[in-house]
């Protein structure tokens, strides 16, 4: 297990264009002081190469601060690691949104048809417009 706790491909893609995201953002912008957001991956899996860096640049462009990293490990195709068992985590990506009190507002897991970024801000609206 790796000593830091830091996921490698949470490391912001450089080419991600914000302005092509202007919504996206404005959403996290909007949560960004009142959520906390909790990402299970694991550098050697695939999936996460290609999607967390992504997220991880629409975080930065929105001022997410509070984001916390899960490093998932897998050994006879089970996985395992911090809040695996805990948030039922079976598939990576899994992005996790909860509010200040620890309440689950979205959860994006794996692959949708969207990025994840994208797929939580949509969550987000509807909740926000559901208020």
């Amino acid at each position: 297990m790796a000593m830091s706790e830091q996921l490698e491909t949470m490391q912001p893609n450089p080419a991600w264009d914000a302005d092509a995201h202007e919504g996206t953002v404005e959403t996290w912008q909007r949560v960004a002081d009142d959520v906390t957001v909790k990402v299970w991956g694991g550098d050697w899996c695939g999936d996460c190469r290609g999607q967390l860096p992504d997220f991880a640049a629409a975080l930065a462009a929105a001022g997410v601060d509070d984001v916390e990293h899960y490093p998932v490990e897998r050994e006879d195709g089970e996985k395992y690691g911090p809040g695996v068992d805990e948030y039922g985590i079976e598939l990576i990506p899994t992005v996790v949104v909860e509010d200040k009190e620890g309440n689950e507002l979205a959860r994006f897991v794996e692959e949708e048809d969207r990025p994840i970024a994208v797929w939580l801000a949509e969550r987000l609206d509807e909740i926000e417009a559901s208020a």
